[in-house]
């Protein structure tokens, strides 16, 4: 099994409780983890072999410009996207930040954290 990672990918979107959020959009960072059996592409050193982390970044992204409510929403939309699109994807985590949310204080960041096996179902952490 091999492990790719797609690190601080960044966004500006929609996402939030509050109508304000929504309407003005605040950035947004995704850290994506997916494991998935790399000894075919490794040996073959061809792209048709290999889970595509660009086709993986490009569904990231395409989820992202859809507005929710809640970080929680936007991961799971995430991660039910990639399983559906990569039959060789056995495990996946994503993490999803809002950077300076509007809490009441300085804060940098808040984040959720779900990950998937491909034989169960989804697990969630907060940051």
């Amino acid at each position: 099994m091999g492990v790719i990672r797609i690190e601080q990918m960044e966004f500006y979107s929609y996402h939030g409780h509050y109508e304000e959020e929504r309407i003005v959009g605040n950035r947004f960072l995704v850290d994506l983890m997916m494991e998935t059996d790399c000894s075919a592409p490794a040996e073959s050193d061809k792209l048709q072999d290999a889970l595509d982390y660009q086709r993986a970044y490009e569904l990231v992204r395409d989820e992202m410009k859809d507005k929710s409510f809640l970080l929680e929403h936007i991961a799971k939309r995430i991660l039910d996207t990639l399983f559906t699109n990569f039959d060789s994807l056995e495990k996946a985590e994503v993490k999803v930040a809002k950077l300076n949310p509007p809490m009441g204080g300085k804060i940098r960041a808040v984040s959720v954290t779900l990950l998937r096996h491909k034989a169960q179902g989804s697990r969630l952490k907060k940051n």
